[in-house]
């Protein structure tokens, strides 16, 4: 069974970037239909020009065998979840997804493929395979985040020494690894400008200014161990005219201890195309992240979005949002419900932001994720000619 056929990039990309690989085989840590972000970002951009195979960890809920499920997505981008049958060690578990994996694999055109990893764990059932290419998409500090696996740092240090180019995902990761890889670059969080910008227009739609009366504050994203549940909370409780509105499902922490404010409202998961319409009527957007080690490095995806919405944000002082966001005096910064209040009140107040907004677009400018794109395919365009002409000097 041919899984994997030789489907050429396309001419319009290939008369840009030479050498390419035509198929881009990538390792997630997350789900493709979990949470659109930088992964779905990036490879459904990748997947107008090759051809995307998205292999998630895997769900124990096998009955009789293990097996691949097989998703298409997005055209190009097809999405296989391995289905283990529960039980067995973790040295045991490996060995099935290596089995897996290897099938899979058998009737690959072993001279035309890339891995692309995202999570250093997939080391463990694909290191006897020898792409054309190995990148490194390292978007988070993942051993820092909650429930990580003990041997993902040296697994990690193994990927780094078998990647060819390094991606981070923000520039204070950039920072704390940039010694560990001689060719690393930073690539922080982008936009798809258009699709938030979309949120203005509906912002000043009937629809938009329903109970303008009563200041609403949101966020969207993934609930969870680094969400400051206290600051939500102190919100709530000093302010109980407010609405604080949260999208996003909850993940890895009880959702019992969520404040239960009737002035809170979770609205659960949403889709990405539904984010402009939910977020147009909102007054200010919050980044209400805990200062931890899970959060020392992120450079968070909304930051932009928000304020291509057009919509004012108040942060943490996350070190990715701190510089460049505040510095440039694009966001709110604050560490308190107190601060938060502050800054709130002092927005709500502002009636004329024609010149923040204005700062915010010339910013924003030079920001998409086809921008990202490009320039990751030439770095690597790049790496793949330096790496022949070093063969060839030898």
């Amino acid at each position: 069974m041919k899984l994997l056929n030789r489907t050429p990039a396309s001419t319009q990309v290939k008369s840009l970037y030479k050498n390419l690989p035509a198929n881009i085989v990538c390792f997630s840590h997350l789900r493709w239909d979990f949470v659109f972000q930088r992964p779905q970002h990036l490879l459904t951009r990748f997947a107008q020009s090759f051809r995307i195979f998205f292999i998630e960890e895997p769900i124990f809920d096998a009955v009789a065998q293990d097996y691949y499920t097989h998703l298409n997505r997005d055209g190009n981008v097809q999405v296989l979840i391995p289905r283990l049958v529960p039980g067995g060690t973790p040295a045991e578990v490996t060995a099935r997804l290596k089995s897996m994996f290897d099938y899979f694999m058998e009737n690959k055109d072993l001279a035309d493929y890339a891995f692309w990893y995202y999570t250093p764990m997939a080391l463990e059932f694909t290191r006897k395979h020898l792409p054309d290419l190995v990148v490194y998409d390292c978007m988070d500090e993942l051993s820092a985040f909650k429930f990580a696996p003990e041997e993902l740092k040296t697994l990690e240090k193994e990927l780094l020494k078998k990647a060819d180019i390094v991606f981070t995902g923000g520039q204070s990761l950039y920072e704390a690894k940039k010694n560990q890889h001689a060719n690393m670059h930073a690539f922080p969080s982008s936009i798809d400008k258009a699709h938030f910008e979309s949120a203005r227009a509906l912002k000043k739609s009937p629809a938009g200014k329903v109970n303008a009366c009563q200041p609403k504050l949101g966020f969207y994203g993934v609930i969870d161990e680094r969400f400051d549940i206290e600051l939500i909370q102190g919100i709530a409780d000093s302010k109980p005219d407010w609405e604080i509105i949260l999208i996003g499902p909850v993940v890895k922490i009880d959702p019992a201890m969520l404040p239960k404010n009737t002035n809170i409202k979770y609205l659960g998961s949403k889709t990405y195309q539904e984010l402009p319409a939910l977020i147009a009527g909102w007054d200010i957007a919050l980044i209400p992240f805990l200062l931890n080690e899970s959060t020392r490095f992120i450079s968070p995806t909304k930051t932009p979005e928000y304020l291509a919405a057009g919509i004012p944000v108040i942060s943490t002082p996350i070190k990715d949002v701190v510089n460049p966001y505040g510095k440039n005096k694009l966001v709110s910064i604050g560490a308190t419900p107190g601060d938060f209040i502050e800054a709130a009140e002092h927005i709500l107040a502002d009636r004329g932001r024609d010149k923040w907004l204005s700062k915010v677009d010339a910013f924003l400018a030079q920001n998409s994720w086809d921008k990202t794109c490009s320039n990751m395919l030439r770095l690597i365009t790049e790496t793949i000619e330096n790496r022949s002409l070093t063969s060839i000097a030898q």
